[in-house]
Protein backbone atom coordinates (compact mmCIF):
# COMPACT_ATOMS: atom_id res chain seq x y z
CA UNK A 1 0.00 0.00 0.00
CA UNK A 2 1.70 3.24 -1.26
CA UNK A 3 0.20 6.18 -0.47
CA UNK A 4 3.06 8.72 -0.98
CA UNK A 5 2.72 10.41 -3.91
CA UNK A 6 -0.24 13.33 -3.39
CA UNK A 7 -2.71 13.98 -5.55
CA UNK A 8 -4.69 10.96 -5.08
CA UNK A 9 -8.66 11.65 -4.03
CA UNK A 10 -9.10 11.61 -0.45
CA UNK A 11 -12.59 12.38 2.09
CA UNK A 12 -12.97 14.18 5.03
CA UNK A 13 -16.01 13.05 7.27
CA UNK A 14 -17.02 15.73 9.65
CA UNK A 15 -16.70 19.61 8.30
CA UNK A 16 -16.05 21.54 12.21
CA UNK A 17 -13.27 23.39 13.29
CA UNK A 18 -10.98 20.21 12.15
CA UNK A 19 -12.31 18.72 9.47
CA UNK A 20 -12.18 22.39 7.56
CA UNK A 21 -8.68 22.48 8.53
CA UNK A 22 -7.77 19.01 7.26
CA UNK A 23 -9.66 19.90 3.82
CA UNK A 24 -7.00 22.67 3.67
CA UNK A 25 -4.16 20.43 4.19
CA UNK A 26 -5.47 18.07 1.68
CA UNK A 27 -6.48 20.54 -1.22
CA UNK A 28 -3.08 22.14 -0.53
CA UNK A 29 -1.18 19.17 -1.06
CA UNK A 30 -2.94 18.62 -4.48
CA UNK A 31 -5.29 15.92 -3.60
CA UNK A 32 -9.06 16.07 -4.66
CA UNK A 33 -10.80 16.11 -1.65
CA UNK A 34 -14.69 15.52 -0.70
CA UNK A 35 -16.39 17.05 2.63
CA UNK A 36 -19.34 15.26 4.26
CA UNK A 37 -20.89 16.07 7.04
CA UNK A 38 -24.88 15.00 7.99
CA UNK A 39 -25.37 18.88 9.27
CA UNK A 40 -25.65 20.37 6.17
CA UNK A 41 -25.84 23.82 7.11
CA UNK A 42 -22.24 23.17 9.44
CA UNK A 43 -20.81 21.06 6.00
CA UNK A 44 -22.01 24.69 4.14
CA UNK A 45 -20.09 27.11 6.28
CA UNK A 46 -17.03 25.14 6.27
CA UNK A 47 -17.51 25.22 2.24
CA UNK A 48 -17.31 28.38 2.68
CA UNK A 49 -14.44 28.82 5.00
CA UNK A 50 -12.33 26.83 3.00
CA UNK A 51 -13.06 28.39 -0.63
CA UNK A 52 -12.25 31.96 1.24
CA UNK A 53 -8.64 30.84 1.56
CA UNK A 54 -6.15 31.90 -0.77
CA UNK A 55 -4.95 28.42 -1.95
CA UNK A 56 -4.28 26.41 -5.05
CA UNK A 57 -6.09 23.15 -5.26
CA UNK A 58 -9.39 24.82 -3.72
CA UNK A 59 -10.91 24.41 -6.81
CA UNK A 60 -11.18 20.47 -5.87
CA UNK A 61 -13.27 20.44 -3.27
CA UNK A 62 -16.16 18.42 -3.46
CA UNK A 63 -19.17 18.46 -1.09
CA UNK A 64 -20.60 14.67 -0.83
CA UNK A 65 -24.36 14.54 -0.74
CA UNK A 66 -24.00 11.51 1.11
CA UNK A 67 -21.52 9.17 2.89
CA UNK A 68 -21.01 6.74 0.18
CA UNK A 69 -20.82 10.04 -2.17
CA UNK A 70 -17.87 11.13 -0.12
CA UNK A 71 -16.47 8.39 -0.34
CA UNK A 72 -16.28 7.70 -4.41
CA UNK A 73 -12.69 6.91 -5.39
CA UNK A 74 -11.15 7.80 -2.18
CA UNK A 75 -7.62 6.15 -0.95
CA UNK A 76 -7.61 7.89 2.46
CA UNK A 77 -10.39 8.79 4.50
CA UNK A 78 -10.18 11.60 7.60
CA UNK A 79 -12.80 11.12 9.93
CA UNK A 80 -13.63 13.96 12.21
CA UNK A 81 -16.78 13.05 13.92
CA UNK A 82 -18.09 13.73 17.96
CA UNK A 83 -15.34 12.65 20.04
CA UNK A 84 -18.07 10.14 21.44
CA UNK A 85 -16.91 6.04 21.65
CA UNK A 86 -20.15 5.25 20.08
CA UNK A 87 -20.63 7.64 17.74
CA UNK A 88 -17.00 6.92 16.47
CA UNK A 89 -17.44 3.51 16.78
CA UNK A 90 -20.85 3.79 14.67
CA UNK A 91 -19.67 5.96 11.85
CA UNK A 92 -16.29 3.35 11.67
CA UNK A 93 -18.43 0.81 11.02
CA UNK A 94 -20.53 3.09 8.13
CA UNK A 95 -16.94 4.11 6.57
CA UNK A 96 -15.34 0.51 6.28
CA UNK A 97 -19.12 -0.78 4.50
CA UNK A 98 -19.46 2.23 1.74
CA UNK A 99 -15.46 3.05 1.50
CA UNK A 100 -13.52 1.47 -0.88
CA UNK A 101 -11.87 -1.88 -0.13
CA UNK A 102 -8.55 -0.57 0.05
CA UNK A 103 -9.20 2.82 1.72
CA UNK A 104 -7.14 3.91 4.98
CA UNK A 105 -10.11 5.03 7.59
CA UNK A 106 -8.36 7.16 9.88
CA UNK A 107 -9.48 9.00 12.82
CA UNK A 108 -8.88 12.61 14.45
CA UNK A 109 -9.71 10.94 17.80
CA UNK A 110 -8.33 13.05 20.47
CA UNK A 111 -7.78 10.33 23.17
CA UNK A 112 -9.44 6.85 22.27
CA UNK A 113 -8.18 3.73 21.43
CA UNK A 114 -8.44 2.28 17.42
CA UNK A 115 -8.74 -1.12 18.86
CA UNK A 116 -12.28 0.33 20.45
CA UNK A 117 -13.12 2.44 17.79
CA UNK A 118 -12.86 -0.47 14.98
CA UNK A 119 -13.98 -3.05 17.10
CA UNK A 120 -17.50 -3.55 14.63
CA UNK A 121 -15.46 -3.12 11.48
CA UNK A 122 -15.24 -6.26 9.17
CA UNK A 123 -11.67 -5.28 7.88
CA UNK A 124 -10.15 -3.42 11.10
CA UNK A 125 -6.63 -4.08 9.28
CA UNK A 126 -6.87 -0.20 7.30
CA UNK A 127 -8.21 1.71 10.92
CA UNK A 128 -5.78 3.63 12.15
CA UNK A 129 -5.67 6.79 14.69
CA UNK A 130 -4.13 10.69 13.00
CA UNK A 131 -4.81 12.69 15.81
CA UNK A 132 -3.61 16.41 14.93
CA UNK A 133 -2.95 19.38 16.56
CA UNK A 134 -5.71 22.13 16.13
CA UNK A 135 -5.87 23.03 13.61
CA UNK A 136 -3.67 20.94 11.02
CA UNK A 137 -3.96 23.22 8.10
CA UNK A 138 -1.66 26.03 10.94
CA UNK A 139 0.41 23.12 13.27
CA UNK A 140 1.75 20.24 11.31
CA UNK A 141 2.28 17.39 14.07
CA UNK A 142 0.01 14.60 13.89
CA UNK A 143 -0.15 11.04 16.38
CA UNK A 144 0.18 7.84 14.21
CA UNK A 145 -0.82 5.34 16.35
CA UNK A 146 -2.85 1.83 15.10
CA UNK A 147 -4.82 -0.41 16.99
CA UNK A 148 -4.15 -4.06 17.93
CA UNK A 149 -5.40 -5.05 14.57
CA UNK A 150 -4.22 -2.47 12.01
CA UNK A 151 -1.98 -3.55 9.74
CA UNK A 152 1.83 -2.76 9.77
CA UNK A 153 1.68 -1.55 6.25
CA UNK A 154 -1.30 0.68 6.79
CA UNK A 155 0.62 2.36 9.74
CA UNK A 156 3.81 2.78 7.08
CA UNK A 157 1.67 4.26 4.13
CA UNK A 158 -0.29 6.57 6.65
CA UNK A 159 2.88 8.27 7.95
CA UNK A 160 3.82 8.39 3.96
CA UNK A 161 1.26 10.09 2.95
CA UNK A 162 0.70 12.25 6.15
CA UNK A 163 4.39 13.44 5.33
CA UNK A 164 3.77 14.15 1.51
CA UNK A 165 1.07 16.13 2.56
CA UNK A 166 3.05 18.40 4.75
CA UNK A 167 2.41 16.92 8.19
CA UNK A 168 4.76 15.91 10.65
CA UNK A 169 3.50 12.15 11.65
CA UNK A 170 4.81 10.98 14.70
CA UNK A 171 4.13 7.18 15.89
CA UNK A 172 3.12 6.03 18.76
CA UNK A 173 4.21 2.58 19.66
CA UNK A 174 1.54 1.38 22.26
CA UNK A 175 -2.31 3.54 23.21
CA UNK A 176 -2.05 5.58 25.91
CA UNK A 177 -4.89 7.51 26.80
CA UNK A 178 -4.97 11.37 25.26
CA UNK A 179 -1.84 10.46 23.26
CA UNK A 180 1.52 12.29 23.56
CA UNK A 181 0.05 15.95 23.26
CA UNK A 182 -3.03 16.17 25.03
CA UNK A 183 -1.14 14.15 28.24
CA UNK A 184 1.95 16.89 28.28
CA UNK A 185 -0.86 19.95 27.54
CA UNK A 186 -3.13 18.80 30.38
CA UNK A 187 -0.31 17.75 32.71
CA UNK A 188 0.60 22.01 32.48
CA UNK A 189 -3.24 22.69 32.75
CA UNK A 190 -3.60 20.50 35.87
CA UNK A 191 -1.08 22.40 37.73
CA UNK A 192 -2.46 25.60 36.24
CA UNK A 193 -5.65 25.15 37.46
CA UNK A 194 -4.16 24.22 40.93
CA UNK A 195 -2.01 27.31 41.28
CA UNK A 196 -5.23 29.41 40.33
CA UNK A 197 -7.51 27.78 42.54
CA UNK A 198 -4.84 27.56 45.56
CA UNK A 199 -4.45 31.36 44.98
CA UNK A 200 -0.72 31.74 44.00
CA UNK A 201 -1.49 34.12 41.56
CA UNK A 202 -3.67 34.57 39.15
CA UNK A 203 -4.65 33.68 35.48
CA UNK A 204 -2.67 36.26 33.29
CA UNK A 205 0.23 35.31 35.34
CA UNK A 206 -0.05 31.91 34.50
CA UNK A 207 -0.36 32.64 31.09
CA UNK A 208 2.63 35.30 30.76
CA UNK A 209 4.82 32.51 32.16
CA UNK A 210 3.88 30.16 29.38
CA UNK A 211 3.50 32.78 26.47
CA UNK A 212 6.44 34.94 27.26
CA UNK A 213 8.52 31.99 29.16
CA UNK A 214 8.26 28.64 28.86
CA UNK A 215 6.80 28.90 25.10
CA UNK A 216 9.37 30.64 23.62
CA UNK A 217 11.56 27.99 24.58
CA UNK A 218 9.34 25.28 23.54
CA UNK A 219 8.74 26.91 20.02
CA UNK A 220 12.09 25.96 19.33
CA UNK A 221 13.29 22.69 21.87
CA UNK A 222 11.51 20.29 23.09
CA UNK A 223 11.70 19.76 27.27
CA UNK A 224 14.21 17.49 27.18
CA UNK A 225 16.17 19.79 24.85
CA UNK A 226 15.68 22.91 26.67
CA UNK A 227 17.26 20.74 29.35
CA UNK A 228 19.75 19.62 27.53
CA UNK A 229 20.56 24.06 26.77
CA UNK A 230 20.25 24.92 30.08
CA UNK A 231 23.20 23.55 31.58
CA UNK A 232 27.10 23.63 30.05
CA UNK A 233 27.69 20.13 31.25
CA UNK A 234 23.67 19.42 29.29
CA UNK A 235 20.86 17.30 30.67
CA UNK A 236 23.19 15.48 32.48
CA UNK A 237 24.15 18.41 34.61
CA UNK A 238 20.64 20.33 34.52
CA UNK A 239 19.17 17.31 36.01
CA UNK A 240 21.85 15.59 37.61
CA UNK A 241 23.04 16.84 41.33
CA UNK A 242 19.56 18.48 41.48
CA UNK A 243 17.95 15.06 42.06
CA UNK A 244 16.19 16.02 45.47
CA UNK A 245 14.56 19.41 44.62
CA UNK A 246 13.35 18.10 41.48
CA UNK A 247 11.89 15.21 42.99
CA UNK A 248 10.51 17.15 46.00
CA UNK A 249 8.83 20.03 43.76
CA UNK A 250 7.32 16.98 40.65
CA UNK A 251 5.60 15.78 44.30
CA UNK A 252 3.97 19.23 45.20
CA UNK A 253 2.35 19.45 42.44
CA UNK A 254 -1.36 19.96 42.81
CA UNK A 255 -3.52 16.95 42.20
CA UNK A 256 -6.48 16.71 39.49
CA UNK A 257 -8.77 19.31 39.85
CA UNK A 258 -12.35 19.03 39.94
CA UNK A 259 -13.35 21.42 37.11
CA UNK A 260 -16.59 22.51 37.83
CA UNK A 261 -19.10 24.75 36.20
CA UNK A 262 -18.08 27.61 38.48
CA UNK A 263 -14.36 27.38 37.91
CA UNK A 264 -15.08 27.29 34.16
CA UNK A 265 -16.95 30.02 33.95
CA UNK A 266 -14.27 31.89 35.73
CA UNK A 267 -11.63 30.90 33.52
CA UNK A 268 -14.19 31.73 31.10
CA UNK A 269 -14.72 35.76 32.31
CA UNK A 270 -10.99 36.40 33.15
CA UNK A 271 -10.43 35.34 29.59
CA UNK A 272 -13.11 37.36 28.41
CA UNK A 273 -11.18 40.26 30.39
CA UNK A 274 -8.12 40.26 29.26
CA UNK A 275 -9.44 39.55 25.47
CA UNK A 276 -11.06 43.05 25.92
CA UNK A 277 -13.16 44.14 22.52
CA UNK A 278 -10.74 42.05 20.55
CA UNK A 279 -13.33 39.30 18.84
CA UNK A 280 -12.04 35.77 19.40
CA UNK A 281 -12.26 35.17 15.82
CA UNK A 282 -9.51 37.92 15.27
CA UNK A 283 -7.33 36.27 18.44
CA UNK A 284 -7.24 32.64 16.78
CA UNK A 285 -6.45 34.49 13.18
CA UNK A 286 -3.50 36.20 14.87
CA UNK A 287 -2.21 32.92 16.43
CA UNK A 288 -2.53 31.10 13.14
CA UNK A 289 -0.66 33.89 11.42
CA UNK A 290 2.13 34.27 13.75
CA UNK A 291 2.43 30.13 13.96
CA UNK A 292 3.13 30.52 9.96
CA UNK A 293 5.70 33.11 10.82
CA UNK A 294 7.40 30.87 13.61
CA UNK A 295 7.51 28.42 11.16
CA UNK A 296 9.00 30.01 8.18
CA UNK A 297 12.00 32.00 10.54
CA UNK A 298 12.42 28.44 11.78
CA UNK A 299 13.12 26.88 8.35
CA UNK A 300 15.19 29.58 7.31
CA UNK A 301 17.09 29.55 10.33
CA UNK A 302 17.67 25.74 10.83
CA UNK A 303 20.03 24.38 13.55
CA UNK A 304 22.09 22.52 11.22
CA UNK A 305 22.25 22.71 7.81
CA UNK A 306 21.77 18.97 6.97
CA UNK A 307 18.49 17.55 6.15
CA UNK A 308 18.41 15.98 9.99
CA UNK A 309 15.34 16.69 11.69
CA UNK A 310 15.52 19.34 14.88
CA UNK A 311 15.93 18.47 18.12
Amino acid sequence: MNLQTTGKPVAVVGSGVIGRSWAVVFLRAGCPTALFDTDRAQLERASDWIRSHELEGREHLRVGDSLADAMKGAVYVQECGPEQLPVKQKLFADLDRVASPDSILASSTSAFDMTEIARDVRHPGRCIVAHPVNPPHIVPVVEVLGGERTDPAVVAATREFLHAVGQVPVLLRKHIHGFLLNRLQFALVREAVHLLKSGVTDLDAIDTVVREGLGLRWALLGPFAVADTNSDGGARTYFGGHEEWIMNLMNQLGPTPDFDKALIEGIGQALDAARGETPREDVRAWRDRMVVEIRRLKAENPLRKTQEQPL
